[in-house]
């Protein structure tokens, strides 16, 4: 005898929710396991990588073997350099401009001069780095971001008396330059000490401004193309008879340095793994993009304002803000200057700063432009 209808829709839906609700258990159980594999595989990589990191790895005894840097005569950079020996710049009939100067921006130079920058990205120019090497504080001056308000672990320089404008190896000691605003003596991440590896004489909580000196005469593309002095990586494929041929507006446009300064932090969250390659630009870190554009020269404490260089007119492109930048991502940058096939660790310590160039001798040529893309 068949149950009624109503019965038997009854135990239809009875048996249905209890299918249902099994199926969502089993559902639920999976999702469970899903989450605890995802979780224990997170936890899993996450010590891997602490492990990674905490062990690293060395190729020094690798390169120490390898048949790329078996012979100097290889490099096909090693003393390219021409030789242009400082110059009392009262001497000098017409100095050429000088760096680095005042780049806060609305700050024009004193020094008359028809040469122009070059203001397109350096690659567009075929120009490449040929070297990276930092100086202890800022060597240019930017109102507000790394000036005579900064500080650091030693304290800071003053501004020079004629500067009056509103807009303005490892315990070897050299001559520094201008702090950053950043520091700040009771934020751990300025004092916390760091376990440099491979730079030399480096310190948390300081101020550094990094050079990328560029060439069009460089070994682009090649293993050689990254020298210590730099000289040789920007003459590499340039000799005296064809140098004597340039112009200056020559020079300018396939000669360029990229400048950024930056208050080391022990804060992986500041970490950034390449800065052998140039300026770092990053638009939503506001990094390479308010940049100033002249004509200058080369620099270091061999240079004064009364001792120019001869090195000039190049371009240079210089952030005018100040970043925070991990310290291991120098360490990281001295250990891929350690793996070129030239000896580069001449540059792994900082360079001493040249004082703050007079507006006489810093040209007039800063160009205007938008913010960089």
């Amino acid at each position: 005898m068949c149950p009624p209808a109503t019965e038997s829709k009854s135990q239809d839906n009875t048996k249905l929710k209890a299918a249902v609700g099994f199926l969502s258990l089993a559902t639920v159980a999976l999702l469970a396991s899903t989450i605890a594999l995802a979780v224990n595989g997170n936890k899993s990589t996450t010590t891997s990588s602490e492990a990674a990191a905490a062990t690293g790895s060395d190729f020094s005894s690798s390169k120490a073997s390898s048949n790329f840097f078996a012979s100097d005569d290889a490099n096909v950079c090693a003393g390219a350099k021409l030789a242009f020996d400082n110059q009392l710049c009262a001497d000098l009939e017409v100095p050429g401009p000088q760096a680095g100067g005042n780049v806060t921006k609305g700050y024009v130079g004193n020094m008359t001069v028809d040469v122009v920058p070059n203001t397109k990205p350096y690659y567009q120019s075929s120009m490449c780095p040929v070297n990276v090497h930092w100086h202890l504080g800022s060597e240019h001056y930017s109102y507000g971001e790394f000036d005579e308000n900064g500080d650091g672990p030693h304290g800071n320089i003053p501004r020079p008396d004629w500067a009056a404008r509103d807009l303005a190896e490892s315990g070897e000691k050299v001559q520094d330059g201008f702090r950053c605003h950043y520091y700040d003596a009771s934020d751990p991440k300025f004092t916390t000490p760091y376990d440099w590896k491979h730079c030399k004489g480096m310190e948390v909580g300081e101020t550094y401004e990094v050079h990328w000196p560029h060439s069009a005469a460089g070994a682009c593309g090649t293993v050689n193309q990254y020298q210590t002095p730099f000289y040789d990586g920007v003459f590499c494929n340039l000799d005296m008879d064809t140098f004597s041929t340039l112009a200056a507006q020559d020079i300018a446009n396939a000669v360029g340095v990229h400048g950024q300064v930056f208050t080391i932090v022990n804060d992986e969250s500041y970490f950034y793994p390449d800065m052998m390659r140039g300026m770092i630009i990053d638009e939503e870190m506001g990094m390479g993009q308010d940049i100033a554009y002249y004509t200058g020269s080369t620099t270091g404490e061999t240079r004064s304002n009364e001792m120019c260089s001869m090195y000039t007119p190049i371009t240079w492109q210089v952030d005018r803000k100040c970043h925070m930048i991990s310290a291991s991502s120098f360490d990281k940058l001295c250990y891929d200057m350690k793996m070129q096939r030239d000896d580069m660790s001449d540059d792994l310590h900082a360079h001493g700063s040249r004082e703050l160039v007079k507006d006489d001798l810093v040209a007039n040529n800063q160009a205007r432009k938008a913010l960089r893309a």
